[in-house]
């Protein structure tokens, strides 16, 4: 075993492409959409060594064109559920006896093969799979998962070298040994980043896991597992399963063996998970690590200083990049009365200028929502809106989904603070805006804090260095990334450690050590350098 203690590259930001007109980037990527879109895949399940295609299949299709088919991939059974459980537990010794650095360099390396050349072919596959434009598959995909991967590393070094004090006669150690068992990952259809995050950090850190991607997801899935292969990561280490996902977690809470979930997607699911851990407590080998990102119904509120452009453009962006599939989308926003009608007609004018479309097509903002169950859902509280009396649709309200599932970015106004869609998540291109009193600036602040259950973003508008102070306090438990002046979403790795409360998750922060350190566990190790020979103390005399 090589021996040193070994300093990782530094962490930096990944630089965002722009794909402006006729950009090496942007012929790249055209080229490697139109090869996939032209191409049908089909994706077996990851256990061990093998490649299994049980033959039981779904077709994968484009939300924007539903009708076109890119790929199949297999379904699981629970045997293979159970066979990828003991391929990981059968690979679990020789990952957490490899040296920290040569799983670095792992990692090191798959951000390197995404920053080039993979780059093009992930963003295309996440444009392709989830509906993406250019700009969101961009720092998605390719920046976003650089970066989770280099820092993640990095924080990997920081944690391994925190270390106890010591004097002359005791050598105090920590050690951070993986979980005694084997995590369980599962990720949401949203973020190609986050999909490949959540097994990764837990392997980085020595531990071996059966991850589900989502059903709509597993196109891009299957490019993440290419870099990973390609980047050297040993078979067995990270096991890949599709399939009802009742079922998969069912037979992976059943395992003596299951050591943790590491969890992003809705707040019911994840209470179920958490419950039947606690069904299954007695049964577990040891006491099981929850880590779970969930919902959102995210802020923003202006005060009556705030520059009205910028209050607009948080609203515009906010809401409806990614078509508003986002945890961390804007979906409810408090604009005082004074500032209203200038905002309302920046949104409009704003909205009316979209294109919405194809992401193939660079001049759309808007392209589709994920599949038809999102649409039927979004189309019926657009509907709902319609007929309220205390709900106006100022811009926006229609759809189609005869080739695409395209709803329009869609602004409700509200009289009712506590109206359904200011509570409710929608996870889609709709805001609702209630309009406040300018004197009422201090019991909004109340209200944005008491009327969702969830507490995951937030955003305040102001030029009023005391509002702004006001804001961050009074709603210090609303949200577990707060921002100033600036959309609630966009968190980036390294600045804005990711992650809320309440019911949007626990907190563990994506993107930071804090993350890391759920899948260590500690052991204390001190060496006493002479050791006593005399039981007595001098108190005995």
């Amino acid at each position: 075993m090589l021996k040193g203690f070994f300093k990782v590259p530094k962490a930096v930001n990944e630089p965002v492409k722009g794909y402006a007109p006729n950009s090496a980037e942007k012929a790249a990527v055209l080229e490697a959409y139109k090869k996939m879109w032209n191409t049908t895949i089909d994706v077996p399940l990851y256990i061990g060594s093998e490649e299994i295609r049980t033959g039981n299949t779904r077709t994968m299709s484009a939300p924007h064109d539903h009708q076109h088919i890119v790929g199949t991939y297999h379904l699981a059974e629970k045997s293979h559920v159970e066979k990828a459980i003991a391929n990981a537990l059968e690979s679990r010794q020789a990952w957490a006896n490899m040296a920290w650095e040569q799983r670095a360099a792992i990692f090191l390396k798959a951000a390197e093969l995404i920053a080039g050349p993979y780059r093009a072919r992930i963003n295309a596959a996440t444009m392709i799979a989830q509906s993406k434009t250019i700009h969101q598959a961009e720092i998605d995909a390719s920046c976003e998962l650089i970066d989770f991967l280099r820092f993640n590393v990095e924080f990997m070094s920081q944690i391994y070298s925190d270390q106890p004090t010591s004097d002359s006669s005791v050598w105090n150690r920590l050690e951070y040994r993986p979980l005694e068992g084997f995590i369980y990952a599962i990720t949401p259809f949203n973020f190609t980043a986050i999909a490949a995050n959540l097994p990764a950090s837990a392997a980085m850190m020595g531990n071996v896991v059966v991850w589900k991607p989502s059903d709509s997801q597993v196109f891009s899935a299957k490019i993440i597992i290419d870099i990973f292969k390609e980047a050297g990561l040993p078979d067995g280490v990270i096991n890949v399963v599709f399939g009802d996902a009742l079922m998969v977690t069912d037979t992976v809470l059943a395992s003596r063996d299951f050591a943790g979930v590491h969890f992003t997607g809705s707040t019911h699911v994840f209470k179920d998970i958490w419950a039947k851990i606690g069904t299954n407590i007695h049964h577990y080998k040891t006491y099981p690590r929850i880590v779970g990102e969930t919902g959102g119904k995210d802020f923003i509120i202006a005060h009556p200083s705030a520059n009205v452009k910028q209050v607009a453009t948080g609203i515009v962006r906010g809401a409806f990049e990614f078509q508003g599939q986002k945890c961390s989308a804007a979906s409810r926003a408090y604009i005082p009365k004074s500032l209203w009608p200038a905002v309302k007609e920046q949104v409009i004018t704003d909205v009316k200028s979209m294109k919405m479309g194809s992401p193939e097509d660079f001049s759309n903002f808007i392209t589709a929502v994920i599949h038809e169950g999102s649409f039927d859902k979004l189309a019926s509280y657009i509907d709902q809106a319609k007929k309220d009396a205390d709900a106006e649709i100022v811009v926006g309200g229609n759809y189609d989904k005869s080739k695409g599932y395209f709803i329009e970015p869609t602004v409700i106004v509200t009289t009712n603070p506590k109206y359904t869609t200011m509570e409710t998540e929608l996870f889609g291109p709709v805001i609702t805006i209630y309009v406040y009193e300018d004197a009422q600036w201090s019991e909004t602040l109340q209200l944005v804090d008491t009327t969702s259950e969830y507490a995951l973003t937030g955003a305040v508008f102001s030029t009023d260095r005391y509002a702004i102070e006001e804001a961050t306090v009074a709603l210090q438990n609303a949200a577990g990334n707060f921002y100033i002046n600036d959309k609630p979403t966009g968190a980036v790795v390294g600045q804005q450690p990711f992650g809320g409360a309440r019911a949007s998750g626990t907190n563990d922060k994506a993107g930071s050590a804090l993350n890391l350190l759920r899948w260590a566990s500690p052991r204390t190790i001190k060496e006493t350098l002479v050791a006593p020979e005399d039981y007595r103390y001098p108190f005995l005399g």
